[in-house]
């Protein structure tokens, strides 16, 4: 989906496909037949953004077949989907029962890491539309905490591969006329927790083409105020690549026992939900939404978030809700301003899967219509900003 800013800019809005598990490009193919197009057809619109997930083996079949990946392209173009995003987080396994700490894996201490980024650059390059010249791929925040921390090579080996990646992203923009930025993504519990965590990595690298996805989950998890983050950002000269619109779960009143039993309900076995509560003395937080719920790990006389992605149009029950307020407020200053702060912006739910057993889609269409209808208030939210929805 494409809007128009005051500015004359276009901004496009997008919904991530690490929804859909696929780990082979049959699998992406499948994605886009099954529920790409149908979410697109719910929503009335002739062209719909996705946030295109390649995992490994994916892209690896592309970047070795240029016929399958012009036949992507292609079909992208036939059933009226367009990609300008790549999420590039995951590498591999993000459908897998059991995620958890291996989705941090490889960081960019990694070869791994930098040559998959690279090939995802190259992809996107490719399947770009005709009339857009800028793509973005978010990806990880540099590592896992530990053992990066204790590692005393760790960060200089992580800058050097950065330096390599933005040194080849210029090489492409020469060779193809298109320009790939990527973005760190802070997530609680990694090296790079916080939007003030990236500040000094990224001016080490000092490159326009690599700079920050700001996560709306993840920026309220850990408590950062939309407008401190953003002004620090621009203070420091670090680009807003992209943002993925997102809500954590927010408990109020931790120490209450039926919202202890509300927030277990969605302690589940395959993705981490690090939990974070803000204290006098700071941030302190939890690897796992179930360390948490069992109590003693974190002081429960202050609220609670957990990086949950919890669906944007459906906060959960009381006593629990979403921080879709922060998502607001960040909303605004990214493109509510004279001048956005980015363009492309995505609706990242991966979770639906994960909800508890009541909340989760039944179908594929109860499942299209959930993300049609985030996509719709994202719509309604950038409207009310000023933005003039494309055809």
């Amino acid at each position: 989906m494409r809007f128009r800013h005051p500015d004359g800019s276009i901004v496009h809005l997008s919904y991530c496909t690490n929804v859909h598990p696929a780990e082979t490009l049959d699998g992406v193919r499948a994605q886009l037949r099954d529920h790409c197009e149908p979410v697109r057809r719910r929503l009335g619109r002739d062209r719909l953004g996705i946030g295109l997930w390649l995992a490994r083996e994916a892209a690896r079949v592309l970047i070795n077949d240029p016929a399958e990946l012009r036949a992507l392209r292609a079909e992208l173009d036939s059933r009226g989907l367009e990609v300008v995003t790549l999420n590039g987080f995951p590498y591999e396994g993000f459908g897998a029962d059991e995620v958890k700490y291996r989705v941090y894996r490889p960081d960019w201490t990694e070869p791994e890491r930098l040559a998959h980024t690279t090939d995802l650059a190259r992809l996107l390059a490719a399947l770009l539309p005709d009339d857009v010249t800028e793509g973005t791929i978010s990806t990880l925040p540099l590592a896992w905490r530990t053992p990066y921390a204790t590692d005393p090579g760790a960060a200089r080996t992580a800058r050097a591969a950065l330096t390599t990646l933005a040194q080849r992203l210029d090489a492409l923009a020469e060779l193809t006329g298109k320009s790939i930025r990527i973005g760190l993504e802070p997530e609680p519990g990694c090296t790079v927790e916080t939007t003030a965590d990236a500040i000094a990595p990224l001016t080490d690298v000092g490159h326009e083409r690599i700079g920050i996805c700001v996560d709306t989950c993840h920026l309220a998890t850990s408590f950062e105020e939309p407008d401190t983050a953003l002004d620090a950002l621009t203070t420091a000269g670090i680009p807003v690549v992209k943002s993925q619109l997102s809500a954590a779960l927010h408990a109020e009143h931790p120490h209450l026992p039926e919202v202890r039993t509300a927030l277990a309900a969605f302690a589940e076995p395959r993705f981490l939900h690090q939990t974070r509560t803000r204290t006098a003395a700071g941030l302190r937080g939890t690897d796992d939404l179930d360390e948490a719920v069992a109590g003693g790990a974190l002081p429960d006389s202050t609220p609670w978030r957990a990086h949950f992605h919890v669906p944007l149009h459906a906060p959960p029950a009381p006593p629990l809700t979403s921080t879709l307020p922060v998502l607001r407020a960040t909303l605004a200053r990214l493109v509510g301003g004279p001048v956005p702060l980015t363009r492309h912006l995505e609706v990242e739910t991966y979770t639906w899967q994960a909800l508890p057993a009541e909340l989760r889609p039944r179908t594929r269409t109860q499942l299209a219509d959930g993300i049609a209808a985030e996509l719709t208030l994202a719509r309604d939210l950038l409207v009310d900003l000023g933005l003039k929805e494309l055809p």
